[in-house]
């Protein structure tokens, strides 16, 4: 197990729109708390991801671009299934997001975090396109994060938690065994074998959504040279809010 604890870099704005989403995913969070089991699965039912009943809408008789074909793109990235995904979720997206916006603007990351957690959602739709259950949470979007600080900050250092022991790790290391241990559950799920084991997380949306990043990175980044990187060497290590 590895838990970032914090990141060196610091950002020279303030993160608005990481800030923003994660008031929102609160908010929404309470909300779901607010509902009855019964009203909370049909909620889950409406605005979560269904692959089967994306892929399969036009032979339901539904029409190819109808809005609410798509909407559970974007709403099923601000639902979650219990505290400790909600927290995990923004917990990594409050380390590394501030940095990746730093770099790309508040409003061009706006745009990459809609886009990759709705590409997140389509790529696990398309390994399991018959799947009836519904996909929920920011992970996806937040793997598109963590590959666009890949690209960024290949170099920064990571504050993590491997099982009892705090150590530092280049981004590189820390971001590569996140995304092999997201490809090997990924993997797992499909066979019968150990299927059940990995069963219940949508490993691929992680995958997805990490490789998506990487790529939009790329494309939304600004053209500017990067401003230097202060380490942990000549002041301390940026927290999760500081």
């Amino acid at each position: 197990m590895i838990f970032p604890l914090r990141d060196s870099p610091r950002s020279a704005t303030w993160p608005v729109v990481v800030v923003t989403i994660i008031v929102a995913n609160v908010l929404v969070f309470f909300w779901e708390l607010s509902l009855g089991s019964g009203q909370l699965d049909a909620a889950i039912r409406v605005f979560g991801f269904v692959p089967r009943r994306f892929f399969g809408w036009e032979q339901a008789g539904g029409a190819t671009l109808d809005p609410w074909r798509f909407v559970p793109l974007l709403t099923a990235n601000f639902l979650h299934g219990g505290w400790l995904h909600i927290l995990g979720n923004m917990w990594f997206l409050g380390v590394f997001g501030d940095n990746v916006e730093d770099r790309m603007g508040h409003f061009r990351f706006l745009v990459f975090y809609v886009l990759a957690g709705a590409a997140s959602m389509l790529i696990q739709g398309a390994v399991l396109p018959g799947s009836s259950v519904p996909a929920i949470g920011a992970s996806g979007a937040i793997a598109g994060v963590l590959g666009a600080y890949l690209v960024l900050y290949p170099g920064a250092r990571v504050r993590t938690l491997v099982f009892l022991f705090i150590v530092d790790l280049p981004a590189v290391v820390f971001l590569g065994v996140w995304f092999l241990t997201q490809l090997m559950n990924g993997t797992a799920s499909l066979t019968p074998e150990a299927g059940a084991a990995a069963a219940g997380v949508a490993w691929w949306a992680h995958v997805g959504g990490f490789v998506v990043g990487m790529g939009l990175c790329v494309l939304l980044r600004k053209n500017e040279a990067p401003r230097p990187r202060r380490d942990w060497t000549t002041r301390p290590p940026r927290g999760l809010w500081t």
